[in-house]
């Protein structure tokens, strides 16, 4: 970070988070209204340690105190291109401060920062509009709804067509179990994720937000005669639960196993506290966004914001991408043992 971004302005400073600060900012994003999951400070170990990319964790303080702070990960591939994220791997990011002028610095440091790595564009995972006059990605959407602590009210808000197939994965016998291992979550996830094309990220990857994030971080399975056919990684954030690496094995969609999984999940929220479920990302009229929205969620725009350095326009590195339609065919024809060996190298980069 350039000396400049720690000089004092308007009584503020914008500092980087060195250890020893992760409590202070755990703290502040603990008590911010607009603060995720995803803007916790574990994050930047995750995606350092594990995934070998450089962060820059900013913050701005005012008399010892934290009012607002922005986390940044660079990622820089041959393949994809060279960028500056909040945050990449997650789907929230962004600003989150408790005034105008702390925002602000932040903004000022953050394009200050992209201008000085010469990286190709600066993108900001934002859940609002914020910056109306930056391009803004309108690729994607959220899916969050309110859920009752009452699990029959929450099975009757689900549509009947859809709640028939949380009965069709009950009627088979599915069964459900909370806290499970790295192991069977990986081998059926890494199985999903191939079947649509896309890479895996490495083992030690879910390890790590599993040991990092503790209670926070609950692997769901589902079984069918013993056998595993569903999985999903969990993150919990004050009330809300956030169901988000998940996916069956090609059997388990005969047998309604995603529809299952979530709704034991939904019941495992309650259990926990949580009042809100959030279903995640996906891209406008995508195969996810239908099934969210047969759920009886309404999606909600994402409005990822870009400040752009190098790059002449808003990128492209989503599946829709038409140049990706070839190795996309080819992927899902790989054996599983080859996706899970080689998917890491390529999915590390693509953020």
């Amino acid at each position: 970070m350039p000396d400049r971004a720690d000089r004092p302005i308007n009584c503020c400073v914008v500092k980087r988070l060195e250890q020893g600060d992760e409590r202070r900012w755990n703290d502040f994003v603990a008590d911010a209204p607009q603060a995720t999951f995803f803007h916790r400070a574990a994050w930047r170990g995750i995606i350092e340690q594990v995934l070998g990319h450089r962060s820059h964790y900013l913050y701005v303080e005012r008399d010892g105190v934290i009012t607002g702070i922005l986390p940044l990960a660079e990622i820089r591939s041959r393949l994809f291109g060279h960028a500056l994220i909040s945050t990449p791997f997650c789907v929230y990011g962004g600003v989150v401060a408790s005034d105008p002028d702390s925002e602000a610095l932040l903004m000022q440091a953050a394009t200050e920062l992209a201008d000085d790595l010469q990286v190709n564009y600066l993108e900001l995972r934002n859940r609002e509009l914020r910056y109306p006059t930056w391009p803004v990605k309108d690729l994607y959407v959220s899916f969050r709804k309110v859920i009752h602590p009452d699990h029959d009210e929450n099975l009757k808000a689900i549509p009947r067509k859809q709640r028939a197939m949380v009965r069709k994965g009950i009627s088979a016998g599915l069964q459900s179990h909370h806290g499970g291992g790295i192991a069977e979550f990986y081998r059926v996830y890494a199985e999903s994720v191939r079947n649509l094309g896309t890479p895996v990220l490495s083992r030690n990857y879910y390890m790590a937000l599993q040991q990092t994030f503790g209670e926070d971080c609950e692997v769901t399975v589902v079984t069918h005669q013993g056998q595993p056919v569903a999985a999903v990684m969990s993150f919990y954030f004050r009330d809300e639960v956030h169901p988000y690496y998940g996916g069956s094995v090609a059997r388990g969609r005969d047998l309604a196993a995603n529809d299952f999984m979530y709704w034991a999940v939904m019941q495992r929220a309650v259990e926990r506290g949580a009042r809100l479920f959030d279903y995640g990302r996906s891209k406008q009229d995508s195969g996810s966004y239908h099934f969210k929205k047969h759920w009886g969620f309404e999606p909600q725009p994402l409005p990822y914001a870009y400040y752009l350095v190098r790059a002449k326009g808003i990128p492209n590195i989503s599946p829709d991408n038409r140049k990706y339609d070839l190795f996309i065919r080819a992927w899902k024809q790989l054996p599983l043992p080859v996706s899970c060996a080689v998917g890491p190298w390529l999915a590390r980069d693509l953020g």
